[in-house]
């Protein structure tokens, strides 16, 4: 929303003018007439296109070629940035781009699986981080406005930018920062013909741990690029195909949700936290993308330029995860001999009472994630004048991420061949926790795990998530190059995006996971359905368990066809036709409410100016402008209106045929209107040295699946009325002023530089959820009733309000600020074959003032700002000499907050990691090259903490990867 108030941002680019008027008036004054402006302007254009000669760019095809190219498209770029350069398509030796990006200064990767998916920017998670290709906004498969970068596969990127400044003429969406990545632009080809093939195997050397985990995978590209009609029409088109295996070893310690008094001091002291339980297992599976790429390049004349590209990347997985999960039991289980930390249980003897859940159940969990992700463009660009240009893009990104899983539970039966099985009950678990070492275990249980005639499936679960998001826009950029001694050109364009998004819930349950259920019996295992698994290694002292095949389990438990998911009401929801409920039914009413789309509309225009001066003889670019958005969001909703036709209530069918005349649909959002200030300032102190200084206004809209509508409020018995929303459709976007400046130094009589930089972000707000006791419901607009019928003594009770729990936007902000250094040298003066030795080397610092609250370890504590690690380096010693490269690659971040592994939505810590990668190639001759890579050559693993170390989160070893490959090229 525009404000008269002027920000600091409004007084830097003031200054800015300030700063360039003197020096563009001194020079008007010298330029009495026309063609004195002309002889000036073109003496001085005349100078600078000397100035860029003389600097020597460096075009080798070699790793330390790769860092020069890229520093030196760092130096001539317009805004603070860091760029990755390929010498061609198939030259980067990454699974991903989220490998290679975290090779830059201020940039971290969360591992998933073992592989870097979401990139951290200067601290802030990748939730901040905007992404395009080819200058079109992306969407992803995630749910979220980050990408999945292991979706993009490097083969088929030939380079990627990461702008830690804004320009007006970039898409908003980034407080982080934006991600550019470019596919091949044919005609830009330095060689007229080319062509690469990458073929690679893989081993991971801890599949032989994991019952069923696969060893081996490879990997495939090739790539072309060609020039035809007299360099008029350019072609290019590429395929990367990736199978690799993905397994791990892990233990995973649950959220502290349950308080109760362990150490029996009720008088003077609170109760203690206990966690939910944990699991132990292994996970396996495979991992399968194909990616396309393909452009196509004309230029008719000149002065046009027609460019179609497309990019489509398909990743399919295959997992299971098998082992354990044990629940404590809550409130009412017997505690023996608690281990406390402070106020919190980590450890001792827990054992089931007659009101308490307390079992282990084994699991068998098989998961089927199916993602593509689709972009498409056209580009025209045509010279109308000598100083007119104009630049139509028109550009279509979908994505859609189909995720089933599928979870199969089994409990301990006393005898499995009894004719009625029993669930056995005599349950006791001791534990204690380890911090970030595996805990110590035992179970009364143990041996029985593994025993075919005591273990029974008791319950099967499949809980899909179908989301589809994709948008659709439209731009038109202007540029007019102006006979300014100040100001060399001016920019405007516009641009329309209309983007929707939508999310599918279902559901199918049989069974019950906490004891054995009368109508829906437990299946009874034979032996072609199961075998006996072991764990191995640091693992080794956990008990085995039943690996069970859940084809042959579900055919035998539904012989007539197995069940699928449907989105329903349940035959057990309050709402649904009294001739359709039934007393007792499953109510999954949530899948209704948590299904619905999200639609917005952007509308965004920019003018921006381009500066080419000098100011006191120092030259000085850049640019100052500012970015116009408004932005349209909505979201459909289904609200409870009691049923009542005049407020809009209507019947509401699901997928089964279930009927519930207690809602409302409708449609909420709201539109609003934001101004970018940005202004980029680079001074070429030296023909070697350059200062930058930036500022911004910068903005990034929340994750687009928290702009859905899934509000479900509740009265219980005592008339007392509740409701909750995770999302909300009136969220705004995050702000922050964001400053920037550096120092950079390329080494003229070498190859390299040395980069120093400062940055302050200053947050305007965040997204958090909150909870508003008292919340005067009627007064918000929800249906609430007067009274109630309290079913268990038919009397009237009259409704009172009770607590709210939604996302809003807080009003708290805070700073993150911090510095970064980069040194890259490639040592040419050193005699012999060490000349082609180097160094390319980063190190950050990051501080906030921001804190966060988290409760998952039972008493609240403050968190950082989640993806932010205080300290974080990268460093990589490569050698080249006649045609043999070597390099070892390391980067580590200090302890972190994310989202913990495999458990959604836990916000934990956690510690600090150090990986490290090698690699080695062979140029045989000028086709055919060989290379041996290792990733993770120290098998470092994912550790997280709730909190405290000593209140362990996630355990997970994932192994080294090793790759053995040839690439031809011609």
């Amino acid at each position: 929303m525009f404000r008269s108030k002027l920000s600091a941002i409004t007084l830097a680019l003031a200054a800015a003018g300030c700063a360039v008027m003197p020096a563009w008036a001194a020079q008007q004054t010298a330029q009495d007439t026309p063609q004195a402006v002309g002889t000036a302007a073109d003496a001085k254009a005349s100078s600078k296109k000397q100035t860029k000669e003389d600097i020597e760019v460096i075009e080798v095809k070699s790793y330390s070629g790769s860092l020069i190219k890229s520093l030196n498209l760092k130096r001539f770029n317009d805004t603070v940035s860091e760029t990755i350069s390929a010498d061609d398509l198939g030259a980067l030796p990454d699974v991903s781009m989220a490998d290679a990006l975290t090779r830059l200064p201020g940039i971290s990767a969360v591992r998933t699986g073992g592989q870097a998916a979401e990139i951290n920017i200067r601290g802030m998670s990748g939730g901040f981080v905007f992404s395009t290709l080819n200058g079109r906004e992306q969407v992803s498969t995630s749910g979220s406005r980050s990408i999945e970068f292991d979706q993009y596969p490097s083969e088929l990127i030939s380079s990627a930018a990461v702008y830690k400044s804004p320009k007006a003429s970039l898409i908003e969406g980034g407080v982080a920062g934006t991600v550019e990545l470019q596919t091949a632009s044919p005609l830009r080809n330095s060689e007229q013909h080319t062509f690469t093939v990458n073929a690679r195997g893989m081993f991971n050397d801890r599949a032989s741990e994991v019952p069923d985990g696969q060893e081996m995978g490879d990997r495939l590209s090739f790539s072309y690029q060609g020039k035809f009609a007299d360099d008029k029409l350019g072609v290019a088109f590429g395929y990367a195909r990736l199978y690799q295996p993905s397994v791990a070893t892990q233990f995973i310690g649950l959220a502290y949700n349950t308080s109760m008094d362990v150490d029996g001091i009720k008088e003077t002291a609170p109760n203690e936290f206990v966690s939910e339980g944990f699991e132990m297992q292994h996970k396996g599976g495979e991992e399968v993308r194909n990616g396309y790429m393909a452009a196509l390049e004309w230029v008719p004349h000149d002065a046009f330029t027609l460019k179609a590209d497309a990019f489509v990347s398909k990743f399919d997985s295959e997992a299971f995860a098998r082992g354990f999960r044990v629940k404590l039991g809550g409130a009412s289980a017997s505690v023996a001999n608690p281990i406390l930390n402070g106020n919190s249980v980590i450890g001792g003897t827990f054992n089931r009472t007659s009101k308490s859940f307390t079992r282990v159940e084994i699991v068998n969990d098989d998961n089927q994630d199916f993602d593509q992700v689709q972009s498409f463009g056209v580009n025209a660009d045509w010279d109308i004048t000598e100083n007119f240009k104009l630049n139509f893009d028109l550009s279509h990104s979908a994505a859609e991420s189909d995720f089933r899983n599928g979870l199969l539970w089994s409990l301990v039966a006393k005898d499995a061949n009894a004719a009625t099985p029993v669930f056995d009950d005599n349950v006791s678990i001791s534990y204690k926790l380890n911090g970030l070492n595996l805990p110590d275990l035992g179970f009364n249980q143990a041996a029985a795990f593994s025993d075919i005639n005591r273990v029974m499936l008791s319950k099967y679960g499949i809980y899909p998530y179908e989301n589809e998001d994709r948008v659709d826009a439209v731009r038109l950029d202007a540029t007019w190059r102006l006979d300014n001694p100040v100001i060399a050109s001016l920019e405007a364009g516009v641009r329309y995006s209309d983007r929707e998004y939508s999310n599918d819930r279902s559901v199918y349950e049989y069974g019950n996971d906490g004891a054995f259920s009368a109508a829906q019996k437990p299946l009874k295992l034979t032996a072609d359905m199961v075998k006996v698994v072991n764990f191995t290694g640091d693992f080794s002292y956990f008990p085995s368990y039943l690996a069970i095949d859940q084809q042959k389990a579900l055919a035998a438990w539904f012989p007539n066809g197995i069940p699928q998911p449907v989105k329903t009401w349940g035959t057990g929801n309050s709402g649904v036709l009294a001739s359709q409920r039934v007393t007792g039914g499953p109510d999954t009413g949530w899948s209704m409410l948590q299904s619905g789309e999200v639609y917005e509309k952007v509308l965004s225009a920019y003018l921006m100016a381009n500066i080419d001066t000098d100011l006191w003889n120092i030259p000085l670019s850049g640019n100052f402008g500012v970015r116009m958005v408004e932005t349209d969001q909505s979201a459909t909703s289904l609200q409870n209106v009691g049923g009542d036709p005049k407020l809009g209530a209507q019947n509401i069918v699901d997928d089964a045929g279930l009927v519930n005349n207690q809602y409302a649909p409708s449609v909420l959002g709201e539109t609003y209107r934001d101004y970018l200030p940005q202004l980029n300032l680079n001074f070429r102190v030296t023909d070697d040295d350059q200062l930058r200084f930036a500022a911004a206004r910068v903005m990034s809209r929340p994750p687009i699946n928290r702009l859905a509508s899934d509000t479900s409020t509740n009265i219980n018995n005592d008339g007392i009325i509740s409701g909750s929303s995770s999302n909300n459709p009136y969220l705004r976007p995050f702000y922050a002023d964001q400053y920037d400046i550096s120092w950079e130094r390329y080494f003229s009589e070498t190859e390299g530089a040395f980069v120093a930089a400062l940055f302050y972000k200053d947050i305007k707000s965040f997204i958090s959820t909150f909870t508003i006791a008292e919340f005067d419901f009627k007064g918000a607009g929800f249906f609430v009733p007067d009274v109630i019928i309290n079913p268990e003594s038919g009397v009237p009770v009259p409704v009172t309000n009770g607590s709210y729990t939604t996302a809003v936007n807080n009003s708290k902000g805070g700073y993150i600020r911090g510095a970064e250094l980069a040194y890259t040298q490639v040592f040419k003066f050193l005699p012999g074959i060490w000349q082609g030795l180097g160094v390319s080397t980063s190190y950050s610092f990051t501080e906030s003032e921001i804190q966060q609250q988290t409760n998952l370890g039972g008493s609240t504590v403050d968190i950082s700002l989640p993806g932010l690690s205080e300290n974080v380096f990268t460093g990589t010693v490569f050698w080249e000499y006649e045609g043999f490269e070597a390099r070892v690659s390391a980067r580590y971040r200090d302890p972190f907050v994310s989202e913990q592994v495999a458990v959604n939505e836990q916000i934990v810590n956690f510690d600090g990691e150090t990986v490290v990668d090698m690699q080695t190639s062979y140029q045989v001759n000028d086709q055919w090259s060989v290379l041996f890579q290792v990733n993770n050559v120290t098998d470092e693993p994912t550790k997280s903490y709730f909190g405290d170390e000593t209140q362990t989160g996630t355990i997970q070893f994932f192994g080294r990867q090793y790759f053995l490959g040839v690439t031809y090229s011609m």
